[in-house]
Protein backbone atom coordinates (compact mmCIF):
# COMPACT_ATOMS: atom_id res chain seq x y z
CA UNK A 1 0.00 0.00 0.00
CA UNK A 2 2.39 2.61 -1.36
CA UNK A 3 1.44 5.93 -2.95
CA UNK A 4 1.00 4.05 -6.22
CA UNK A 5 -0.80 1.12 -4.60
CA UNK A 6 -3.35 3.17 -2.67
CA UNK A 7 -4.26 5.37 -5.64
CA UNK A 8 -4.49 2.36 -7.97
CA UNK A 9 -6.70 0.52 -5.48
CA UNK A 10 -9.04 3.50 -5.10
CA UNK A 11 -9.32 4.06 -8.86
CA UNK A 12 -9.99 0.37 -9.57
CA UNK A 13 -12.70 0.32 -6.90
CA UNK A 14 -14.18 3.47 -8.44
CA UNK A 15 -14.48 1.58 -11.75
CA UNK A 16 -16.70 -1.01 -10.08
CA UNK A 17 -14.31 -3.78 -8.99
CA UNK A 18 -13.88 -5.30 -5.54
CA UNK A 19 -10.34 -4.52 -4.38
CA UNK A 20 -8.29 -6.05 -1.57
CA UNK A 21 -5.29 -3.97 -0.48
CA UNK A 22 -2.43 -6.00 1.03
CA UNK A 23 0.46 -4.62 3.07
CA UNK A 24 2.62 -6.60 5.51
CA UNK A 25 2.57 -3.63 7.92
CA UNK A 26 -0.39 -4.24 10.26
CA UNK A 27 -0.39 -0.64 11.48
CA UNK A 28 -0.72 0.52 7.88
CA UNK A 29 -3.71 -1.75 7.37
CA UNK A 30 -5.32 -0.50 10.58
CA UNK A 31 -4.94 3.11 9.45
CA UNK A 32 -6.44 2.39 6.04
CA UNK A 33 -9.32 0.48 7.60
CA UNK A 34 -10.42 3.60 9.49
CA UNK A 35 -9.74 5.99 6.60
CA UNK A 36 -6.49 7.48 7.92
CA UNK A 37 -4.38 7.80 4.79
CA UNK A 38 -0.58 7.65 5.14
CA UNK A 39 -0.11 9.88 2.08
CA UNK A 40 -1.33 13.29 0.98
CA UNK A 41 -2.98 13.46 -2.42
CA UNK A 42 -5.71 15.90 -3.57
CA UNK A 43 -9.05 14.14 -4.01
CA UNK A 44 -7.89 10.80 -2.61
CA UNK A 45 -9.73 10.89 0.75
CA UNK A 46 -12.99 11.65 -1.04
CA UNK A 47 -12.44 8.91 -3.64
CA UNK A 48 -11.63 6.35 -0.94
CA UNK A 49 -14.67 7.30 1.12
CA UNK A 50 -17.02 7.24 -1.87
CA UNK A 51 -16.03 3.69 -2.85
CA UNK A 52 -15.21 2.27 0.57
CA UNK A 53 -17.76 -0.53 0.17
CA UNK A 54 -15.60 -2.11 -2.55
CA UNK A 55 -12.30 -1.65 -0.67
CA UNK A 56 -10.89 -3.91 2.03
CA UNK A 57 -7.39 -4.25 3.50
CA UNK A 58 -5.33 -7.03 5.00
CA UNK A 59 -1.86 -7.79 6.39
CA UNK A 60 -2.34 -11.53 5.78
CA UNK A 61 -0.83 -12.63 2.43
CA UNK A 62 -2.93 -15.80 2.46
CA UNK A 63 -5.99 -13.59 1.85
CA UNK A 64 -4.69 -12.95 -1.67
CA UNK A 65 -5.71 -16.48 -2.59
CA UNK A 66 -9.22 -15.21 -3.36
CA UNK A 67 -8.05 -12.70 -5.99
CA UNK A 68 -8.31 -13.03 -9.77
CA UNK A 69 -5.43 -10.59 -10.23
CA UNK A 70 -2.73 -9.26 -7.93
CA UNK A 71 -1.06 -5.95 -8.74
CA UNK A 72 2.40 -5.48 -7.23
CA UNK A 73 2.88 -1.77 -6.51
CA UNK A 74 5.83 -1.68 -4.12
CA UNK A 75 8.24 1.26 -4.15
CA UNK A 76 11.64 0.50 -5.63
CA UNK A 77 14.12 2.23 -3.31
CA UNK A 78 16.99 4.21 -4.80
CA UNK A 79 20.25 5.40 -3.30
CA UNK A 80 21.63 8.94 -3.42
CA UNK A 81 22.88 8.33 -6.97
CA UNK A 82 19.49 7.14 -8.25
CA UNK A 83 20.45 3.46 -8.45
CA UNK A 84 17.63 0.98 -7.79
CA UNK A 85 17.62 -1.71 -5.11
CA UNK A 86 15.48 -4.50 -6.61
CA UNK A 87 15.85 -6.99 -3.77
CA UNK A 88 12.78 -5.84 -1.75
CA UNK A 89 10.45 -6.13 -4.74
CA UNK A 90 11.83 -9.59 -5.61
CA UNK A 91 11.19 -10.70 -2.05
CA UNK A 92 7.62 -9.34 -2.15
CA UNK A 93 6.92 -11.03 -5.50
CA UNK A 94 8.22 -14.36 -4.18
CA UNK A 95 6.07 -14.02 -1.07
CA UNK A 96 2.92 -13.18 -3.01
CA UNK A 97 3.48 -15.77 -5.74
CA UNK A 98 3.23 -18.54 -3.16
CA UNK A 99 -0.28 -17.39 -2.23
CA UNK A 100 -1.77 -17.09 -5.72
CA UNK A 101 -4.33 -19.61 -6.85
CA UNK A 102 -3.56 -21.58 -9.97
CA UNK A 103 -5.28 -19.30 -12.51
CA UNK A 104 -4.59 -15.90 -10.93
CA UNK A 105 -2.66 -13.19 -12.78
CA UNK A 106 0.22 -11.16 -11.37
CA UNK A 107 0.66 -7.63 -12.75
CA UNK A 108 3.91 -5.80 -11.96
CA UNK A 109 3.33 -2.04 -11.65
CA UNK A 110 6.71 -1.18 -10.14
CA UNK A 111 9.29 0.69 -12.18
CA UNK A 112 11.92 -1.93 -13.00
CA UNK A 113 14.77 -2.10 -15.53
CA UNK A 114 14.39 -3.94 -18.85
CA UNK A 115 14.83 -7.68 -18.42
CA UNK A 116 13.45 -7.79 -14.87
CA UNK A 117 10.01 -9.25 -15.59
CA UNK A 118 11.13 -12.00 -17.99
CA UNK A 119 13.74 -13.14 -15.47
CA UNK A 120 11.15 -13.69 -12.72
CA UNK A 121 10.43 -17.24 -11.65
CA UNK A 122 7.50 -18.60 -9.65
CA UNK A 123 4.67 -17.31 -11.89
CA UNK A 124 4.15 -18.83 -15.37
CA UNK A 125 4.79 -16.30 -18.11
CA UNK A 126 1.22 -16.58 -19.45
CA UNK A 127 -0.01 -15.29 -16.07
CA UNK A 128 2.69 -12.64 -15.58
CA UNK A 129 2.14 -9.09 -16.91
CA UNK A 130 4.13 -5.88 -16.69
CA UNK A 131 2.11 -2.64 -16.77
CA UNK A 132 3.69 0.81 -17.00
CA UNK A 133 2.64 3.16 -14.20
CA UNK A 134 2.43 6.91 -14.80
CA UNK A 135 1.94 8.22 -11.28
CA UNK A 136 2.52 11.95 -10.74
CA UNK A 137 2.63 13.15 -7.15
CA UNK A 138 -0.06 15.77 -6.63
CA UNK A 139 -2.03 14.49 -9.64
CA UNK A 140 -2.16 10.80 -8.77
CA UNK A 141 -5.96 10.56 -8.56
CA UNK A 142 -6.41 12.25 -11.93
CA UNK A 143 -3.81 9.97 -13.52
CA UNK A 144 -5.24 6.82 -11.94
CA UNK A 145 -8.85 7.62 -12.85
CA UNK A 146 -8.22 8.97 -16.36
CA UNK A 147 -5.06 7.37 -17.79
CA UNK A 148 -3.95 8.50 -21.25
CA UNK A 149 -3.26 4.88 -22.23
CA UNK A 150 -2.26 1.54 -20.77
CA UNK A 151 1.15 0.18 -21.78
CA UNK A 152 1.19 -3.58 -21.20
CA UNK A 153 4.14 -5.92 -21.38
CA UNK A 154 3.58 -9.61 -22.16
CA UNK A 155 5.84 -12.61 -22.64
CA UNK A 156 4.34 -12.95 -26.14
CA UNK A 157 2.46 -9.84 -27.34
CA UNK A 158 0.98 -11.85 -30.21
CA UNK A 159 -1.23 -13.62 -27.68
CA UNK A 160 -4.53 -12.00 -26.59
CA UNK A 161 -4.81 -10.35 -23.20
CA UNK A 162 -6.41 -12.51 -20.50
CA UNK A 163 -10.15 -11.73 -20.51
CA UNK A 164 -10.31 -10.72 -16.84
CA UNK A 165 -7.41 -8.32 -17.21
CA UNK A 166 -8.83 -6.79 -20.38
CA UNK A 167 -12.15 -6.23 -18.58
CA UNK A 168 -10.41 -4.13 -15.94
CA UNK A 169 -8.41 -2.09 -18.44
CA UNK A 170 -11.39 -1.43 -20.70
CA UNK A 171 -13.33 -0.04 -17.74
CA UNK A 172 -11.03 3.01 -17.90
CA UNK A 173 -11.89 3.79 -21.54
CA UNK A 174 -8.42 4.50 -22.92
CA UNK A 175 -6.16 2.91 -25.56
CA UNK A 176 -4.37 -0.33 -24.64
CA UNK A 177 -0.90 -0.85 -26.13
CA UNK A 178 0.55 -4.35 -25.87
CA UNK A 179 4.21 -5.23 -26.42
CA UNK A 180 6.89 -7.56 -25.13
CA UNK A 181 8.09 -7.22 -21.53
CA UNK A 182 11.34 -5.49 -22.45
CA UNK A 183 9.62 -2.92 -24.67
CA UNK A 184 7.13 -2.01 -21.94
CA UNK A 185 9.90 -1.69 -19.36
CA UNK A 186 11.87 0.53 -21.73
CA UNK A 187 8.72 2.51 -22.65
CA UNK A 188 8.55 3.87 -19.11
CA UNK A 189 12.16 4.97 -19.32
CA UNK A 190 11.50 6.44 -22.77
CA UNK A 191 8.66 8.57 -21.43
CA UNK A 192 10.89 9.92 -18.69
CA UNK A 193 13.73 10.55 -21.16
CA UNK A 194 11.44 12.74 -23.27
CA UNK A 195 10.36 14.57 -20.13
CA UNK A 196 13.97 15.09 -19.05
CA UNK A 197 14.81 16.42 -22.53
CA UNK A 198 11.97 18.95 -22.28
CA UNK A 199 13.14 19.98 -18.81
CA UNK A 200 16.67 20.42 -20.17
CA UNK A 201 15.42 22.62 -23.01
CA UNK A 202 13.32 24.76 -20.67
CA UNK A 203 16.04 25.12 -18.05
CA UNK A 204 18.80 26.02 -20.52
CA UNK A 205 16.75 28.56 -22.47
CA UNK A 206 15.24 30.03 -19.30
CA UNK A 207 18.77 30.62 -18.00
CA UNK A 208 19.69 32.33 -21.28
CA UNK A 209 16.54 34.46 -20.96
CA UNK A 210 17.64 35.62 -17.52
CA UNK A 211 20.90 36.96 -18.96
CA UNK A 212 19.74 38.67 -22.18
CA UNK A 213 16.52 40.40 -21.11
CA UNK A 214 14.09 37.85 -22.58
CA UNK A 215 11.15 36.35 -20.69
CA UNK A 216 10.87 32.57 -21.17
CA UNK A 217 7.15 32.57 -20.29
CA UNK A 218 6.51 34.72 -23.36
CA UNK A 219 8.27 32.19 -25.61
CA UNK A 220 6.51 29.05 -24.35
CA UNK A 221 3.14 29.70 -26.10
CA UNK A 222 4.95 29.97 -29.44
CA UNK A 223 6.52 26.54 -28.92
CA UNK A 224 3.26 24.93 -27.87
CA UNK A 225 1.59 26.10 -31.09
CA UNK A 226 4.25 24.28 -33.12
CA UNK A 227 2.79 20.89 -34.10
CA UNK A 228 6.20 19.26 -33.79
CA UNK A 229 6.28 20.19 -30.09
CA UNK A 230 2.62 20.38 -29.11
CA UNK A 231 0.26 22.05 -26.63
CA UNK A 232 1.07 19.67 -23.78
CA UNK A 233 4.85 19.95 -23.97
CA UNK A 234 6.53 20.24 -20.59
CA UNK A 235 8.39 23.54 -20.93
CA UNK A 236 8.32 24.92 -17.40
CA UNK A 237 11.81 25.75 -16.10
CA UNK A 238 12.63 24.23 -12.74
CA UNK A 239 15.34 23.59 -10.19
CA UNK A 240 16.78 20.41 -11.65
CA UNK A 241 15.35 16.90 -11.66
CA UNK A 242 13.55 16.33 -8.37
CA UNK A 243 11.61 13.38 -7.02
CA UNK A 244 13.17 9.98 -7.69
CA UNK A 245 11.89 8.46 -10.92
CA UNK A 246 13.53 10.57 -13.61
CA UNK A 247 17.05 10.44 -12.22
CA UNK A 248 16.62 6.73 -11.51
CA UNK A 249 15.85 6.09 -15.18
CA UNK A 250 18.89 8.05 -16.31
CA UNK A 251 21.09 6.05 -13.95
CA UNK A 252 19.44 2.81 -15.09
CA UNK A 253 20.34 3.52 -18.71
CA UNK A 254 23.93 4.31 -17.77
CA UNK A 255 24.09 0.95 -15.98
CA UNK A 256 22.41 -0.99 -18.82
CA UNK A 257 24.74 0.42 -21.46
CA UNK A 258 28.00 0.20 -19.53
CA UNK A 259 30.67 -1.49 -21.64
CA UNK A 260 28.36 -1.85 -24.68
CA UNK A 261 29.73 1.00 -26.77
CA UNK A 262 26.55 3.11 -26.56
CA UNK A 263 27.04 6.88 -26.62
CA UNK A 264 25.32 8.08 -23.43
CA UNK A 265 26.95 11.50 -23.21
CA UNK A 266 23.53 13.12 -23.59
CA UNK A 267 22.46 11.35 -20.38
CA UNK A 268 25.48 12.56 -18.42
CA UNK A 269 24.84 16.06 -19.81
CA UNK A 270 21.25 15.96 -18.52
CA UNK A 271 22.47 14.93 -15.08
CA UNK A 272 25.08 17.69 -15.07
CA UNK A 273 22.49 20.26 -16.16
CA UNK A 274 20.16 19.11 -13.39
CA UNK A 275 22.89 19.50 -10.77
CA UNK A 276 23.65 22.99 -12.11
CA UNK A 277 20.02 24.13 -12.00
CA UNK A 278 19.45 22.71 -8.52
CA UNK A 279 21.94 25.31 -7.24
CA UNK A 280 20.06 28.28 -8.79
CA UNK A 281 18.48 29.52 -5.56
CA UNK A 282 21.78 29.19 -3.72
CA UNK A 283 23.69 31.13 -6.40
CA UNK A 284 21.20 33.99 -6.29
CA UNK A 285 21.09 34.09 -2.49
CA UNK A 286 24.87 33.92 -2.18
CA UNK A 287 25.61 36.53 -4.84
CA UNK A 288 22.89 39.00 -3.92
CA UNK A 289 23.04 38.81 -0.12
CA UNK A 290 25.24 36.38 1.79
CA UNK A 291 28.61 37.44 0.37
CA UNK A 292 28.14 40.91 1.83
CA UNK A 293 26.04 39.89 4.83
CA UNK A 294 26.88 36.34 6.04
CA UNK A 295 24.75 36.85 9.15
CA UNK A 296 21.56 37.54 7.17
CA UNK A 297 18.32 35.85 8.20
CA UNK A 298 16.83 33.56 5.55
CA UNK A 299 13.22 32.36 5.26
CA UNK A 300 12.42 29.33 3.08
CA UNK A 301 8.83 28.48 2.13
CA UNK A 302 8.42 24.86 1.01
CA UNK A 303 10.39 21.71 1.78
CA UNK A 304 8.66 19.13 -0.44
CA UNK A 305 10.16 18.56 -3.88
CA UNK A 306 6.90 19.80 -5.44
CA UNK A 307 3.47 20.98 -4.33
CA UNK A 308 0.73 18.61 -3.15
CA UNK A 309 3.11 15.95 -1.83
CA UNK A 310 4.98 15.19 1.37
CA UNK A 311 7.97 13.71 -0.51
CA UNK A 312 11.35 15.43 -0.18
CA UNK A 313 13.27 13.06 -2.51
CA UNK A 314 15.89 15.17 -4.33
CA UNK A 315 14.13 18.31 -3.08
CA UNK A 316 15.70 21.55 -4.41
CA UNK A 317 14.67 23.17 -1.15
CA UNK A 318 16.74 20.74 0.89
CA UNK A 319 19.63 21.21 -1.54
CA UNK A 320 19.50 24.94 -0.81
CA UNK A 321 19.20 24.41 2.94
CA UNK A 322 22.27 22.17 2.92
CA UNK A 323 24.26 25.35 2.13
CA UNK A 324 22.64 27.25 5.01
CA UNK A 325 23.60 25.10 8.00
CA UNK A 326 24.78 27.33 10.82
CA UNK A 327 22.88 30.37 9.57
CA UNK A 328 19.68 31.94 10.89
CA UNK A 329 17.04 30.06 8.91
CA UNK A 330 13.28 29.68 9.31
CA UNK A 331 11.21 27.21 7.27
CA UNK A 332 7.59 26.35 6.57
CA UNK A 333 5.82 23.63 4.60
CA UNK A 334 2.14 22.63 4.77
CA UNK A 335 2.93 18.89 4.96
CA UNK A 336 6.64 18.30 5.58
CA UNK A 337 7.69 18.72 9.23
CA UNK A 338 10.42 21.26 9.92
CA UNK A 339 12.34 18.55 11.77
CA UNK A 340 13.82 17.43 8.41
CA UNK A 341 16.02 20.55 8.74
CA UNK A 342 17.36 20.19 12.31
CA UNK A 343 19.10 23.57 12.42
CA UNK A 344 16.13 25.63 11.17
CA UNK A 345 13.29 27.28 13.07
CA UNK A 346 9.97 25.69 12.15
CA UNK A 347 7.08 28.10 11.66
CA UNK A 348 3.31 27.86 11.86
CA UNK A 349 2.66 29.85 8.71
CA UNK A 350 4.37 31.67 5.84
CA UNK A 351 4.20 35.14 7.40
CA UNK A 352 5.62 33.82 10.66
CA UNK A 353 8.42 32.30 8.59
CA UNK A 354 9.09 35.62 6.81
CA UNK A 355 9.22 37.67 10.03
CA UNK A 356 12.47 39.71 10.27
CA UNK A 357 14.00 37.85 7.31
CA UNK A 358 16.48 39.57 5.02
CA UNK A 359 15.55 37.24 2.17
CA UNK A 360 12.58 35.02 1.35
CA UNK A 361 12.88 31.96 -0.91
CA UNK A 362 9.67 30.31 -2.17
CA UNK A 363 11.22 26.93 -2.92
CA UNK A 364 8.00 24.92 -3.41
CA UNK A 365 5.06 26.47 -5.32
CA UNK A 366 2.33 25.44 -2.88
CA UNK A 367 -1.02 26.91 -4.05
CA UNK A 368 -1.77 28.79 -0.83
CA UNK A 369 1.55 30.63 -1.04
CA UNK A 370 -0.02 32.38 -4.04
CA UNK A 371 -2.42 34.03 -1.60
CA UNK A 372 0.40 35.88 0.16
CA UNK A 373 0.01 39.64 -0.06
CA UNK A 374 3.16 41.50 -1.07
CA UNK A 375 2.27 44.28 1.40
CA UNK A 376 2.12 41.76 4.26
CA UNK A 377 5.52 40.38 3.32
CA UNK A 378 6.98 43.88 3.16
CA UNK A 379 5.72 44.59 6.69
CA UNK A 380 6.95 41.27 8.05
CA UNK A 381 10.43 41.19 6.49
CA UNK A 382 13.52 43.18 7.41
CA UNK A 383 15.17 42.88 4.00
CA UNK A 384 13.93 43.14 0.46
CA UNK A 385 15.26 40.10 -1.42
CA UNK A 386 12.56 37.84 -2.85
CA UNK A 387 13.64 34.63 -4.65
CA UNK A 388 10.59 33.12 -6.33
CA UNK A 389 11.75 30.61 -8.97
CA UNK A 390 8.26 29.44 -9.98
CA UNK A 391 6.67 32.93 -10.06
CA UNK A 392 4.26 32.20 -7.25
CA UNK A 393 3.94 35.95 -6.63
CA UNK A 394 3.65 38.86 -9.03
CA UNK A 395 7.11 40.24 -9.75
CA UNK A 396 6.03 43.76 -10.70
CA UNK A 397 4.00 44.12 -7.52
CA UNK A 398 7.00 42.95 -5.53
CA UNK A 399 9.24 45.55 -7.20
CA UNK A 400 6.66 48.27 -6.55
CA UNK A 401 6.86 47.36 -2.86
CA UNK A 402 10.65 47.76 -2.90
CA UNK A 403 11.72 44.14 -3.39
CA UNK A 404 14.50 42.85 -5.60
CA UNK A 405 12.75 39.98 -7.39
CA UNK A 406 14.33 36.87 -8.92
CA UNK A 407 12.45 34.18 -10.90
CA UNK A 408 13.43 31.48 -13.38
CA UNK A 409 13.48 32.53 -17.00
CA UNK A 410 13.25 36.29 -16.49
CA UNK A 411 15.89 38.97 -15.77
CA UNK A 412 16.18 40.33 -12.25
CA UNK A 413 13.59 42.97 -11.41
CA UNK A 414 14.62 45.69 -8.98
CA UNK A 415 13.16 49.07 -7.97
CA UNK A 416 16.11 51.05 -9.35
CA UNK A 417 15.88 49.45 -12.80
CA UNK A 418 13.48 50.42 -15.53
CA UNK A 419 11.39 47.51 -16.82
CA UNK A 420 12.98 46.66 -20.23
CA UNK A 421 9.52 45.71 -21.51
CA UNK A 422 8.19 49.25 -21.02
CA UNK A 423 9.20 52.35 -22.98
Amino acid sequence: MTHLGINSAAATAARGFAVLGYDPDESMVERLDVGRLPIAEPGLPELMAQHRARLSFTANPAALGCCDMVYVAADVPTDDEGKSDLMPIRQLIDKVAGELRGDALMVILCQVPPGFTRALRGVPSERLIYQVETLIFGRAVERAMHPERFIVGLADPAQPLPARYREVLEAFGCPILTMRYESAELAKISINFCLVASIGVANTLAEISETIGADWSEIVPALKLDRRIGPHAYLNPGLGIAGGNLERDLRTVLTLTEGKGVDTRIVTAWLANSAHRKEWCWRVLDQRLLRRNPAARIAVLGLAYKEDTHSTKNSPSLALLAHLAGKAVSVHDPLVPASVVPFARGCTGPLDCAADADALVIATPWPHYRQLAIADLARAMRGRLLIDPYRVLDGRSAVAAGFEYHALGVPTLAPAERDPCRC
